[in-house]
């Protein structure tokens, strides 16, 4: 009686890391940007509501770098913090 385990017929197949999922920041680019976050962090309780500005920073930083895929910011819950689209200027009306 003998069974035949074979566990070469199945290979690896790698695949790209699962949204949320990027790399390390290796040569610091974006340290200054999270030594902020962290900073305010600590300052209001770890809040995270209170850190937007800076959370909407590192990730811009991070974006910038290639540390992260480029995302709207809308679309990472900073829409609110967005500046609004140029416009016409105040009193200048066209008829």
């Amino acid at each position: 009686m003998s069974t035949a385990m074979n566990f070469g017929t199945k290979s690896f197949k790698p695949r790209a890391p699962d949204k949320g999922s990027f790399p390390l920041d290796h040569f610091g680019e974006c340290k200054a940007f999270k030594e902020k976050f962290m900073k305010c962090l600590r300052d209001n309780s770890f809040d995270s509501s209170r850190c937007r500005l800076q959370s909407k920073d590192y990730l811009e930083c991070r974006m910038d770098n290639q540390l992260m895929t480029k995302e709207p910011l809308e679309k990472l819950g900073f829409k609110d913090l967005m500046d609004p689209p140029p416009g016409p200027a105040d009193g200048d009306t066209k008829p």
